[in-house]
């Protein structure tokens, strides 16, 4: 009878869980509106555009998982230091903002599979200081973002000095007015950043280390939206979406993205 009685009780359990993880998708769709976090300073990834409005590639992934769900969307606009939290508190439903898949990041958040996306890391720098190696970084005051997982390696692997600041403005201001020697960050944002007529002067000098995938994320528990997220992630991949739209906002198409295109296709 306690048997019985204890495998009631954990089949209640169960049930609750899974009704749970259904809820956050019935309240989206009862909402009528999708809310996402994004960057909004990370072009081309998540920018605002001359109105205020954020653009992108991530928005528009965003958008499609809106268009799936038959609801409007609204943007949020997080920063490393930030995002995770803003999915605990329920400020957000879900966070498509070029987070590195980590396994300390997977205890806070439900990281669905496969990856959707992936960069390495590298700087910015001047080029007249002639920057070459990764050693050449070491006793130097070095830009980097708040929450950034690279901020630590980068100082204690090359002995970097790490500045620290809450979002790019602020880094690239930095950089820009001689207070670091140079900002480490995605070499994804920094392709496109050199390539800004503005920063002409700069250049992305080193090889990119510890390539690593991003991971969009819902909430711990999260189960069922998770298990939709991971079938749009395949169906981006089969058909080419990303592709697509590294090409419609001026990004030469990544290793990553042509490898699991063919891979799912």
């Amino acid at each position: 009878m306690k048997i019985k009685v204890i495998a009631t009780a954990l089949a209640v359990v169960a049930l609750g869980v899974s009704s749970a993880a259904a809820d956050i998708l019935d309240t989206i769709k009862d909402r009528g509106t999708l809310i996402v976090g994004v960057k909004a300073d990370y072009k081309p990834y998540g920018f605002l555009d001359t109105s205020g409005a954020i653009i992108g590639i991530e928005p528009d992934l965003a958008q499609d998982v809106a268009n799936k769900l038959g609801v409007a969307i609204e943007f949020v606009p997080v920063v490393s230091s930030n995002r995770m939290q803003f999915l605990e508190q329920g400020k957000i439903d879900l966070m498509i903002a070029t987070m590195t898949d980590k396994p300390d990041r997977r205890e806070v958040v439900l990281i669905p599979e496969p990856n959707y996306y992936s960069s390495g890391t590298n700087i910015l720098a001047l080029k007249s200081l002639g920057l070459k190696d990764w050693e050449d970084l070491r006793g130097k005051p070095v830009c980097g973002i708040q929450g950034a997982f690279y901020n630590k390696a980068t100082s204690q692997n090359y002995g970097a000095e790490i500045v620290a600041f809450k979002g790019t403005a602020e880094a690239y201001s930095a950089l820009k007015g001689g207070n670091c020697a140079a900002f480490v960050y995605d070499d994804s944002a920094i392709v496109a950043k050199a390539a800004d007529p503005d920063w002409a002067d700069y250049e992305m000098p080193l090889k990119t280390i510890d390539d690593a995938p991003w991971g969009l994320a819902v909430a711990l528990g999260e189960q069922a939206f998770a298990d939709l997220m991971s079938e749009m992630i395949i169906d981006w991949h089969k058909t080419g979406r990303i592709l697509a739209l590294e090409t419609k906002w001026g990004v030469e198409n990544t290793p990553f993205a042509k490898a699991m295109h063919d891979k799912f296709k």
